[in-house]
């Protein structure tokens, strides 16, 4: 222990072989120290109870979380961070052997699980895959990275000496061959290095000079009138700058869909959840703003509450926005009424009708990276410039300028790299809003940023859904009919409910031939934290209930599951019965495969009691066919310059890269169609100053529409190219080509020219080389009926996944051995990141079906509301993974590609729920599936039997 001083207790401690001398608080943690007053900030503040391992650090040769770890106690210790595994340039072999296995995603998680893999490989070099697991236990990864994880520990050997280098792996994963030089090759993530070596800065990560800190307040009641609030005593504390109410921000309403504005920036008169935000504070530091929390003092006149949405629905239940008198009469936000053909008709004809009803969980994105956002108002002309942890900042910049009435130009928004999204930070927060007034008021930068319990709050994760579904089949398993009724829990204010409610029926038929179809929805106003968008938007549950139904109905006529998809599988080049245009579809290769290669037919017949094999489908938009507000500027933009010497390019582009990789495949769109390199490729990453307007990563629109426009100004560029080459060869330009870094004659591939060289003679004779590209969707995409833009895409994809099961018939635990994707993604830009990103769905999937809900008590508050209570997948769920693109091409997409990231999770439940009731008999309608739920039908069974 060290000696007590007058600033605190003084302890000597080495951190990355440097000595320290430093005096800290008593109740200082490690965790803070490193980060705040050694600017280490690769050790990552994710949850701060020791539940996700981001933080963890090598002390005395042992990993810890140091949020656990108090900072006195380390007199006399020697530390390890991130920043001091590599040695100087060179990269440990357990770093490259991460970034060329694709062991990264989002990379926020990536510190901590270096860390932990550096003990255990420093006690047993070659660790097995039992020990990898049993050592990175207590590290999270949402982006389910795991498989990857486990072969970078495993293999870390072989970079031993290795340099290196920006190429395919020695196995690139390739299921397709292409003939191009960058794309469908698995080069290196451009972000790796950064991300394994702890450089990588998130929003929490900045430090500006002067910069202080926001927190806010929230309801300690799910529904009530606020009579008074006092915040004297707040404003007495020493280093508290400003507190502020509802009375001091714009009463404008904001929210997603402007047809349902509903939300303030701080509640007036009236709050509709636990957690809805009534005060913040700002001041020096973040204790003294949470100190100064606790001190405001509100005096509510508490309201019944309503925490179900089928009372939510009844005739005098309490109305959660009364203000706004008929439009939510009944509490309902939003309702959809659909029909297509003649569903009476239909069942009339089917000769098989079954039906159920099922409720799909309310989950919780839980990205590792809180949410966070630091704002400045800039001295000159009254500009404002937002860092923020924002999928989607094209729209964030749109509601701030809506809010604090500046034009978008006086606006800049910097995204630094998201620490994971899948849907939660695709919308402005009270954060953003908060931090944006607080940097207003005092003239400096200001930080704010949610704790984890603060982010459950917030929520906006999966509505939970009610779900009565109906089918009609024909003796031969076509479908002919198929009846949808809906209940979707919406929370207090809308986010992305609309769109939720219209995708959980628009996409239901697009992956089988529905020739009638009805859907009713209605998605509820309760005093729950608002739902929103979460991947694979509003389709895995009712996925879930229709491929559930479609097991039963093969089951009852007699037939394979596999032959009912077969028969009623999509095809290309049609139209659904809701007016859905589908392009490109090898839904039917995708079923073909999966059955031969896991050999279906056998294990269905062979598989002893207590081990079961499932199927289900699925798939998704390559982004929305439509902008959520009305706008007739392109979807996406993007903008090249070349460097003075030809030797590099630098893409310009607002997309976030949020984890999925694309800051790798759009530079190598770029490259491939340029005909350089990819290791010359520059990214400008997230900036609107820097980059044209994107409208961010959300309905996997990025691949498809920003690889689109990446394309156009790459081929602009190389145009201008082309004719400069065209002059120096005597040659025509048209009959040109550029590959590997050479413009050449197509047919006499010997006559040619450096790229590099062309490209100075092209800026020496007209300066700066540049070209813009925009993409939007075709026009006219969807029918003409109320609803019809939501679930139009230029593309779809299609995936196939089977699941293989142990049930434990005594305790009902599910252990889930294997599982398989054949998915149609069209033509795959980077081999690496599109395994990853199957592999990732799936055990987020895997999360969804078995683990993950969140619960509330009889007062509207949470449950569990940190990483402890509610359960994501750990390394040691990590099922065995096998995972195949079959070949696809997309006219509609950059080089043949469209989406992977949203359209392998609809699958994973539905495959998961049919292995159980293969294995066991049981089939549970409610998720997740829990052992006291098969125990309970495995009691029923046994009663029924007996009976």
């Amino acid at each position: 222990m060290g000696r007590n001083t007058k600033q605190g207790l003084m302890i000597n401690f080495t951190v990355n072989s440097r000595s320290h001398m430093l005096a800290v608080s008593p109740e200082a943690t490690l965790k803070q120290i490193i980060r705040e007053d050694l600017g280490l900030t690769g050790t990552k503040s994710g949850c701060d109870v020791g539940d996700c391992g981001a933080c963890s650090v090598l002390l005395n040769g042992k990993a810890v979380n140091s949020c656990l770890v108090l900072a006195a106690t380390c007199d006399g210790a020697d530390i390890k961070t991130i920043e001091g595994v590599a040695d100087g340039q060179e990269l440990h072999p357990l770093q490259k052997s991460f970034i060329k296995n694709g062991a990264l995603q989002c990379g926020f998680c990536t510190p901590g699980m270096i860390i932990s893999s550096l003990e255990l490989i420093e006690k047993n070099p070659k660790p097995e895959s039992a020990e990898i697991k049993k050592a990175l236990g207590g590290n999270l990864c949402r982006c389910g990275t795991y498989p990857r994880v486990i072969k970078a520990v495993s293999t870390w050997q072989d970079f031993q000496g290795v340099e290196l280098d920006t190429e395919p792996g020695d196995d690139d994963e390739r299921d397709q061959q292409r003939d191009h030089s960058v794309v469908g090759k698995g080069v290196t993530r451009y972000d790796g290095p950064n991300k394994v070596t702890g450089r990588e800065q998130y929003t929490a990560d900045l430090k500006l000079p002067g910069m202080i800190h926001g927190k806010i307040l929230g309801s300690p009641i799910a529904h009530g009138l606020i009579k008074s609030i006092d915040t004297s005593a707040a404003e007495k504390i020493p280093g508290v700058l400003a507190v502020i109410t509802a009375k001091d921000v714009p009463d404008l309403k904001y929210g997603v869909s402007p047809a349902r504005y509903d939300e303030n920036i701080l509640a007036i008169e009236r709050v509709r959840y636990v957690g809805d935000e009534v005060a913040a504070v700002v001041a020096e530091d973040e204790a003294t703003a949470e100190e100064a929390l606790k001190l405001i003092k509100v005096e509510y006149e508490v309201l019944p509450a309503i925490f179900d949405a089928h009372e939510a629905i009844k005739d005098g239940a309490p109305l959660i926005h009364p203000e706004e008198g008929e439009k939510y009469a009944n509490n309902i936000n939003t309702r959809v009424e659909w029909h297509f053909g003649d569903v009476d008709k239909g069942f009339d004809e089917a000769e098989v009708v079954v039906e159920d009803t099922f409720v799909g969980n309310r989950t919780f994105q839980s990205p590792i990276e809180p949410h966070a956002s630091v704002a400045r108002w800039e001295h000159h002309a009254g500009r404002l410039t937002i860092w923020s942890s924002s999928m989607a900042p094209h729209y964030l910049r749109h509601m701030l300028s809506r809010i604090f009435d500046l034009p978008q130009g006086d606006i800049r928004t910097i995204t630094p790299c998201v620490g994971g999204g899948f849907g939660v930070k695709a919308e402005a927060t009270p954060l953003d809003l908060c931090a944006v007034v607080f940097a207003r008021l005092t003239g400096r930068p200001v930080m704010m940023k949610y704790s984890r319990e603060e982010m459950a709050h917030h929520f906006r994760g999966r509505h939970k859904q009610h779900i009565d579904m109906k089918l009609g089949l024909k003796k031969d398993g076509s479908i002919t009919a198929c009846r949808s009724h809906i209940l979707l829990d919406g929370g207090a204010y809308t986010s992305y409910g609309i769109v939720t409610a219209y995708y959980a029926g628009s996409m239901v038929p697009t992956l089988y031939n529905i020739p009638n179809y009805k859907y009713d929805g209605y998605r509820m106003y309760t005093n729950l934290p608002a739902s929103g968008a979460m991947r694979g938007h509003g389709v895995p549950q009712p996925r879930y209930a229709f491929e559930s139904l479609l097991d039963v109905a093969a089951e009852k006529l007699g037939l394979d599951p596999f032959d009912v998809r077969l028969k009623n599988a999509m095809q290309p080049n049609t139209l659904t019965c809701n007016d859905l245009d589908i392009s490109s579809c090898e839904f039917t290769a995708t079923l073909e495969q999966a059955r031969e290669f896991t050999e279906w037919d056998s294990k269905r017949k062979s598989l002893p009691k207590g081990k079961g094999i499932g199927v289900g489908c699925g798939g998704f938009v390559s982004g929305a066919g439509y902008p959520i507000y009305r706008s007739k500027f392109p979807h996406s933009n993007a903008l090249i310059r070349l460097s003075e010497d030809g030797m590099a390019a630098s893409l310009h582009i607002a997309a976030s890269e949020i984890g999925q990789g694309c800051n790798t495949i759009l530079p190598q769109i770029a490259a491939e169609e340029l005909g350089i390199p990819y290791h010359r490729m520059w990214l400008v990453e997230s900036d609107s100053v820097l980059g044209p307007t994107d409208l961010g990563s959300y309905s996997s629109r990025v691949t498809l529409m920003a690889g689109n426009a990446v394309r156009m100004a790459a081929a602009e560029v190389k145009a201008k190219l082309l004719i400069m080459a065209g002059e120096l060869l005597g040659c025509d330009a048209h009959g040109m080509e550029a590959r590997d870094g050479r413009i050449f004659v197509t047919r006499h591939p010997e006559v040619g020219v450096e790229w590099d060289l062309v490209a100075r003679k092209v800026f020496s004779r007209n300066g700066p080389v540049t070209g813009t590209g925009h993409y939007s969707p075709p026009p006219g995409l969807g029918g003409k009926y109320k609803g019809a833009a939501v679930g139009t895409s230029p593309a779809y994809s299609f995936s196939t996944a089977v699941c293989e099961v142990t049930v434990d018939l005594k305790t009902g635990y599910v252990d889930v051995d294997k599982f398989y994707d054949f998915s149609d993604s069209g033509t795959v830009i980077n081999p690496v990141t599109f395994h990853g990103q199957v592999e990732g769905g799936i055990i987020m999937g895997l999360g969804e079906a078995l683990l993950e809900d969140t619960l509330v008590r009889p007062d509207g508050s949470m449950v569990n509301p940190d990483l402890h209570g509610y359960l994501v997948p750990t390394i040691a769920e990590s099922p065995v993974i096998q995972s195949k693109a079959v070949e696809s091409y997309e006219p509609r997409g950059p080089f043949g590609a469209k989406e992977i990231g949203e359209g392998c999770l609809p699958p994973i439940p539905a495959a998961i729920g049919n292995a159980v009731y293969h294995a066991c008999g049981v089939r549970i309608t409610e998720l997740p599936i829990t052992p006291e739920k098969i125990l309970a039908g495995l009691k029923k069974l046994e009663e029924e039997n007996r009976g």
